[in-house]
């Protein structure tokens, strides 16, 4: 999630569990350990395939910060007894409020579609529960209005209670938002179920700023993929697109360890793109149809017509904002409550991926 969220939940966290110990100082300490994680951000890497996959890794791992949480919590208590036995600092106190502020930072990112190393150094593909778009309003406005609550009238009164009904409420909606995406996987594999078409995986991620409506994506045992968008107001079966993987384009990348670390770390959605003189790997899993958040470009065609596999660049095919391109992102959210008219599918795969996109199949 986004360091705003992460900060507000710390500091509604701390300020709960510490907060009559430690006065609105809580807040600030829980804001700054809530995004302590994210410092891994700093780290520079040779290109941003590394970046992308490296980071949420290690200092996301709950056993690093359960580790880091006794050591706080030790040091806290030790010095809180030598200078400040008013306080009546307990290690047990200290340590719970620690852990969660630490641990609920990676537990959120889990949540969204990203990946997320909860168990570094165990090789496991990246935790993406795929629940909330990763800046959403719902989940952080009352978290924040109740943090500024405490931060103007103090710890005492309402501030603790309000704080602990905002967590309440927030988790709650994570758990709106997973019923919500597997709800939307339900409809779409229905709707592939009356066309008879047989899938080996479907998932759906959420589109920007809401857990309403879904861009929902299958694929097939024959290197194709499904693309479409379901709400959870839909009366009728969603739209989609039959696009292929390209499959046989990824056969230069084969055994390169980037590739296959990007194989890894995005659960195989991968598609392949010969765009000019150059192979572009796109991760499918975010952005909007045809509009995705990260692409690479880790090979290019020398004047032999052989790939030769470079280090990975960012494509520039197109704009980094333009997943929130305000026409396409109102067409979205129209598209919550109505069905019509459907989502230009293919306009959006042949505007933004820069390949030819097939007709597009309304269902």
């Amino acid at each position: 999630m986004d360091s705003l969220t992460q900060a507000v939940l710390g500091a509604a966290l701390q300020g709960t569990v510490l907060g009559r110990l430690q006065g609105r100082r809580a807040l600030l300490y829980g804001a700054a350990l809530g995004t302590l994680p994210d410092l891994d951000v700093i780290i520079r890497y040779a290109d941003p395939v590394s970046k992308m996959t490296y980071h949420r890794g290690f200092s996301h791992s709950v056993f690093v910060l359960t580790g880091l949480a006794l050591l706080l919590a030790w040091l806290v208590s030790w010095l809180g007894h030598k200078r400040w036995p008013e306080k009546n600092y307990r290690w047990p106190r200290l340590f719970l409020a620690f852990w969660l502020v630490l641990i609920t930072h990676p537990v959120l990112d889990a949540f969204t579609v990203y990946g997320t190393q909860l168990f570094w150094p165990l090789h496991l593909t990246p935790e993406s529960w795929a629940a909330v778009f990763i800046i959403d309003p719902i989940y952080t406005v009352p978290l924040l209005v109740t943090v500024l609550f405490a931060l103007v009238k103090g710890m005492a009164g309402r501030a603790i209670p309000l704080m602990a009904g905002a967590l309440i409420f927030s988790s709650a909606y994570l758990g709106f938002g997973l019923a919500s995406r597997m709800a939307a996987e339900e409809r779409f594999q229905a709707a592939l179920d009356q066309q008879g078409v047989v899938v080996s995986e479907v998932r759906a991620v959420p589109i920007a700023f809401n857990s309403l409506v879904w861009r929902v994506m299958a694929k097939t045992p024959d290197g194709h993929y499904y693309e479409g968008v379901s709400s959870a107001f839909d009366r009728e079966p969603p739209e989609m697109l039959r696009q292929s993987l390209n499959l046989d384009a990824a056969k230069p990348l084969a055994g390169v360890p980037l590739h296959e670390r990007l194989r890894w770390f995005t659960g195989d959605w991968l598609r392949y793109d010969v765009v000019g003189d150059a192979l572009v790997v796109t991760d499918l899993r975010m952005g909007i149809p045809g509009n995705y958040t990260f692409r690479f470009q880790m090979a290019t065609r020398d004047g032999h017509g052989q790939w030769v596999v470079g280090s990975p660049t960012a494509w520039s095919g197109t704009a980094p904002n333009s997943m929130f391109n305000s026409h396409d992102l109102g067409l979205i959210w129209q598209r919550i409550f109505d069905q019509q008219p459907p989502l230009p599918l293919a306009e959006w795969t042949a505007k933004y991926l820069g390949v030819t996109a097939p007709a597009q199949a309304q269902h």
